[in-house]
């Protein structure tokens, strides 16, 4: 039974993460369709919308919630409240970083839905990779564990930072000579 709520907690992850990260190119596209004109920008944002909306409701929100209802449970099973290992407690911190992002992702759901598009599709970008340093973090920290340097760790991920959103500047630099 234990093993069956481990894989469960960790499909939940899975699917929650690929909402994530599907949801802002989504957000991106659906930004960029708001800058045409006519009959193209109304069909793209009607399709846009509907895609939007059953990712956002079908597949990342309720994965969100199993994820949180499937944790605790994992938590419990494996022993893990008493006491709290120091590598969960920096684990259930990213965790709950990555709930402030999702609820954030929530916030420009709501007002792309509403025809805003306060949020230029470049720093969309930038922001879609902010799930990926979460992942990144998140994985190293529960594989790792206790073998991570302090260091090392926390360097490999400013490191990782640094190359991601070079990554994002030399891309927009090509995109703009297209």
């Amino acid at each position: 039974m234990l093993l069956y709520l481990k894989a469960l907690h960790i499909i939940f992850i899975v699917t929650w993460f690929s909402g994530m990260f599907y949801i802002v190119r989504l957000f991106i596209y659906n930004a960029e369709a708001a800058q045409k004109t006519g009959v193209e920008r109304e069909v793209l944002q009607k399709q846009y919308e509907i895609m939007i909306k059953r990712l956002w409701f079908g597949i990342t929100w309720p994965s969100a919630v199993l994820t949180l209802i499937f944790g605790p449970l994992v938590m419990y099973t494996f022993g893990y409240f008493s006491p709290v290992p120091g590598w969960l407690w920096i684990k259930l911190a990213f965790v709950l970083l990555l709930y402030c992002y999702h609820y954030s992702l929530h916030l420009i759901y709501r007002q792309q839905m509403r025809g805003l598009f306060s949020i230029s599709s470049q720093k969309l970008r930038v922001w879609n990779e902010v799930a990926t340093i979460f992942l990144v973090a998140i994985v190293m920290l529960v594989v790792v564990k206790q073998n991570m340097s302090w260091a090392w760790g926390l360097g490999g991920l400013l490191l990782f930072v640094v190359l991601l959103m070079s990554a994002i500047k030399i891309y927009k630099s090509i995109r703009d000579k297209k």
